[in-house]
């Protein structure tokens, strides 16, 4: 993150605390994750996929102040749909996504799995990323539903393959690409990263 600019950073930082105070479970995920394991790449926005965290909307919002655009309405809506909202900084042009963890497997593993990162904007709190593998599938999956299009999110992926080369867990990877219908996507990635 620290190649990001210091006031995204502290955008992502302040999202962050507001869910940690609260006591909601979460994993930074998007490109924000993928620069960490593989190659960096600026963003305008960041991911994080968050436990539902029904009655806490209100003061989740309240933890953000006039700098922030956020909607109590759509919190809610988030959680009843497990869909997601925005919070976004008007001040820089910087938005989090914020996605209510869907009720399917995938995303019970993903939160499971979670990595704690040390940052040196947060050093006395480690900061919840999605694993390796969760945002190759993350990411293999954007790619499909987007039509196959993104060479952001294709290099996304290729970047970290390659980075985490040999530190991998293929096994998780193959159930879970087959699982989300992304196996020939993550067999051609690995084809181009072979060396």
């Amino acid at each position: 993150m620290m190649d990001q600019p210091i006031e995204s950073r502290q955008v992502v930082q302040e999202v962050i605390a507001a869910l940690d105070n609260l006591g909601i479970a979460y994993a930074l995920g998007g490109s924000l994750a993928s620069s960490i394991y593989g190659f960096t790449r600026l963003t305008a926005d960041a991911d994080i996929t968050v436990e539902p965290f029904p009655g806490k909307e209100e003061q989740f919002a309240n933890r953000f102040g006039p700098a922030y655009y956020v909607s109590v309405d759509a919190i809610r809506e988030a959680i009843r749909d497990r869909s997601s909202f925005n919070i976004i900084n008007t001040y820089v042009g910087f938005k989090v996504d914020v996605f209510v963890k869907k009720d399917r497997p995938f995303e019970e593993s993903l939160m499971r799995r979670r990595v704690a990162f040390n940052s040196h904007d947060l050093p006395d709190r480690p900061i919840q990323l999605v694993s390796p593998e969760d945002i190759l599938l993350l990411k293999l999956e954007w790619y499909r539903k987007g039509g196959e299009v993104s060479e952001r999110q294709w290099s996304d992926v290729l970047g970290v393959l390659r980075t985490q080369a040999g530190s991998l867990d293929n096994a998780y990877l193959d159930h879970w690409a087959s699982d989300l219908e992304v196996r020939d996507l993550l067999a051609h990635a690995r084809n181009e990263t072979a060396i």
